[in-house]
């Protein structure tokens, strides 16, 4: 039987039907957390993408409770002309800010959830 075809065949050239061998297959593994860690990366991530998806809205909706978060100056308040508008453009970058670590977290979500599928993948595996 040769190994590379699809069919039987009586006799195969030895370049054919040699198996290969594991050392020759060997490919770098992509896996590098437990099941542990993956499943604990996957809920800290869906958290912080509800949390920081919250927080751009309410920043970008210029939430009054939150102007203790917004980085101004004295400066933006009484030396300006137009005060409301320098506060409310640093409360839509806060709120940029928020859905950029938003998506940080979505991508740490990704990478979480296919080391899950890899070490799912590797307990089928058999060695």
């Amino acid at each position: 039987f040769c190994w590379k075809s699809r069919h039987r065949v009586p006799r195969c050239p030895p370049s054919r039907c040699s198996r290969p061998s594991h050392s020759d297959t060997v490919m770098p593994s992509l896996l590098f957390c437990g099941p542990k860690m993956a499943a604990c990366g996957i809920v800290i991530s869906i958290w912080g993408v509800i949390m920081l998806a919250m927080l751009g809205i309410f920043f970008s909706t210029k939430s009054a409770v939150l102007i203790e978060d917004v980085p101004f100056t004295e400066d933006d308040i009484f030396k300006d002309q137009n005060p409301p508008q320098n506060i409310y453009s640093l409360y839509n970058q806060v709120g940029i800010n928020c859905f950029i670590a938003a998506a940080v977290y979505v991508a740490v979500g990704a990478v979480s959830l296919c080391q899950v599928r890899l070490n799912k993948r590797q307990e089928y595996m058999v060695t």
